[in-house]
């Protein structure tokens, strides 16, 4: 039978970044992972080059029943830690936009890091090794693994949450915490695509691929102006992502399509400049031609733009401006980014990500009912979690 300090479950970013911070402490660690792989997530993020960060990172960012929970891990590894972590390292990254960092060459280079960096300070990784039994023991806990069984007096869950299953997402790490007693705040797909009904689908049909560089999306309070794109589905794209995380089934979501442009203004001056135009050719000044084509069958006005009256245009004005859409439902964990909800924080310590009520426990990473933006900053509270786990467990 084994025996080791610290047994993490989970090889991904929170998992491996705790690793690295208990082995630092001269814990004995031991890594299992079902996958045949490390850092899955991290090999696919970022279209391949992982946005492993966001120099904006604060906890205004990030979504929970306790908007504050994530303030103290957030302010003891900052996103310029990690920065430096990568420099030392020698990968070359870049600022995309929105203070999104990137790396030049290829996302399996983070994971080399972390795996070099666990090699380092004595972290043991197993993968392809499935995790079939906890049980708590008078030190610790007892672990029935694939391979064997193991006992550790401290158990970190970085096993993260249900997004894209086909990649080994499952939901263990909440049936781990409620076989210990913690809550577990109503879980669902975030920073994923909207579906639109039959109806919609077949009246938008032809702008599936259309795409709006800067859409203003709005769910209640909360707007996100970012890119937009139609799909053969619904609606995608950076904007709709953010904003997918905070709408629910049965709301509605505004769309300006051209945020910061008077549009009734700009077609009363082509109807000033050209009266004999078309409404599809003045709104395609400024949208694409496959949407601006929609949007004047959909306004189903006679005539010239000439023949059009002020009234008519501010029609136009708000249908470009001030769409409003009932999505049928989102795309569900098979595309979704990032799992909402988790591990209630009331039964997690905020400094050390501790199992409030069963001592040696930890959850860390997306298993937590913290959510980040798209943009990096799902990845900055894996690396957040996961130190503050390794400076305790």
């Amino acid at each position: 039978m084994n025996r080791v300090d610290v047994v993490v479950i989970g090889a991904g970013a929170a998992g491996m970044m705790c690793a690295i911070e208990a082995g630092k402490r001269g814990r004995s660690v031991l890594v299992v992972d079902h996958a045949a792989a490390p850092g899955e997530k991290i090999r696919i993020s970022g279209g391949g080059r992982c946005n492993f960060t966001n120099i904006h990172a604060s906890p205004k960012n990030f979504l929970s029943q306790n908007a504050h929970f994530c303030i103290s891990a957030l302010s003891r590894y900052t996103q310029r830690d990690f920065i430096a972590l990568v420099g030392r390292h020698g990968i070359a990254y870049h600022e995309k936009t929105l203070g999104q960092l990137f790396c030049d060459g290829s996302a399996t280079q983070i994971i080399a890091m972390l795996v070099a960096e666990m090699k380092r300070h004595g972290a043991e990784l197993r993968l392809a090794t499935s995790v079939e039994r906890i049980e708590r023991t008078g030190d610790g806990f007892s672990l029935s693994l694939g391979t064997g069984t193991v006992r550790c007096a401290s158990l970190v869950v970085a096993c993260g949450g249900k997004s894209i299953p086909k990649m080994g997402a499952t939901g263990f790490g909440y049936d781990v915490a409620a076989q210990f007693g913690l809550r577990v705040v109503e879980t669902r797909p975030a920073l994923v695509p909207l579906t639109f009904d039959q109806n919609t689908l077949a009246r938008l049909k032809p702008l599936a691929g259309v795409a709006v560089d800067a859409a203003a999306v709005s769910c209640g309070k909360t707007r996100f102006e970012e890119a937009m794109l139609f799909t053969h589905r619904g609606i995608s794209g950076p904007s709709i992502l953010q904003i997918s995380s905070y709408w629910r089934e049965g709301e509605e979501i505004g769309i300006s399509m051209l945020p910061g442009t008077d549009m009734f203004e700009a077609l009363r001056q082509a109807r000033a400049a050209n009266g004999r135009q078309a409404l599809q050719t003045a709104l395609g000044a400024n949208l694409p031609k496959a949407l601006a084509q929609s949007i004047a069958e959909e306004a189903r006005l006679p005539g010239n733009i000439a023949d059009l009256s002020d009234k008519q245009l501010r029609k136009v004005a708000e249908m470009v401006n001030g769409w409003r859409i009932k999505p049928a439902g989102s795309e569900g964990y098979r595309t979704a980014e990032v799992t909402l909800g988790g591990v209630d924080t009331r039964d997690l310590d905020s400094k050390t990500m501790a199992a409030r009520t069963v001592p040696g426990l930890y959850f860390i990473g997306e298993v937590v009912d913290v959510t980040g933006w798209l943009g990096g900053y799902n990845f900055q509270w894996a690396w957040s979690s996961g130190w503050c786990a390794g400076q305790a467990a």
